[in-house]
């Protein structure tokens, strides 16, 4: 079997090390004996959504989300019945915002985004900055996790607020930090396999629980079983484990 995964804008979508977040999904695929191919695609490319596994969107400027919407808005249509088909896609920052509605820059100027899912971005005054602990709510976890690692950490920088419309849910709720605006507690989104967060770092060398969900529920929606082989993967829980405690530890403090 081989785990297939489009790489959107990485010319454009890079700017924290995201592509750490692709290294690290394709280690654990191979580790299990399986293929995995990356297919880069750029501005006037072709791509066929359907033939994918994984859509992996990084993060970018937002002065560049109406130069990626006027690119990808002929094919919308297309990335939305792959979604609806459970497509599963993991978008960070700028990624996850460009699958909205719109962004509100800071003088009032909508920048419409694709219009795939019912969220909103406006930007702040100030930028949230720092590391993040999240609380995943996640029910696959306990399928791909013997050791039951139930957080998300990771670093956020991000002028941005983002709002969930109706129906849609956060990936976890915020223990430490700021997530998607501050004042819900809410931290990302999932909605079917599509996954937005604010946290780079990049996210997965720390999360590998997660990066096991993400191909888990590929190997699913390819008619596999979706049990994935366990990986030793005690040196990377006890470094997660680690940086969680010291993390809530200095949060005590202050």
């Amino acid at each position: 079997m081989k785990i297939k995964l489009g790489h959107l804008y990485p010319d454009l979508l890079d700017l924290y090390g995201d592509r750490g977040n692709i290294l690290v999904l394709e280690a654990r695929t191979r580790w299990r004996g399986l293929d995995f191919e990356v297919q880069n695609v750029s501005l006037g490319e072709q791509i066929d959504f359907h033939a994918l596994d994984i859509l992996f969107l990084g993060g970018g400027s937002d002065r560049e989300q109406n130069i990626l919407v006027a690119d990808l808005m002929g094919r919308v249509e297309e990335l939305k019945a792959a979604i609806e088909d459970g497509l599963v896609v993991l978008s960070i920052c700028g990624g996850y915002q460009l699958l909205g509605q719109y962004y509100q820059t800071a003088e009032g100027q909508r920048i419409p985004g694709l219009g795939i899912l019912d969220l909103w971005t406006v930007a702040g005054a100030n930028r949230l900055i720092g590391n993040v602990v999240v609380n995943l709510e996640l029910e696959e976890l306990a399928e791909v996790n013997s050791d039951s690692l139930s957080t998300l950490v990771g670093f956020e920088n991000h002028s941005g607020r983002t709002y969930l419309g109706p129906g849609l849910e956060p990936l976890g709720k915020v223990i430490h930090g700021h997530g998607n605006n501050g004042e819900d507690q809410g931290e990302g989104l999932r909605y079917k396999n599509v996954f937005g967060t604010y946290l780079h770092g990049p996210l997965l060398p720390k999360n590998p629980h997660f990066a096991d969900v993400l191909l888990k529920l590929a190997m699913e929606r390819r008619g596999e079983a979706g049990n994935l082989t366990l990986l030793d993967d005690q040196l990377e829980r006890l470094a997660h484990e680690t940086v969680v405690e010291r993390i809530l530890a200095k949060q005590k403090k202050i």
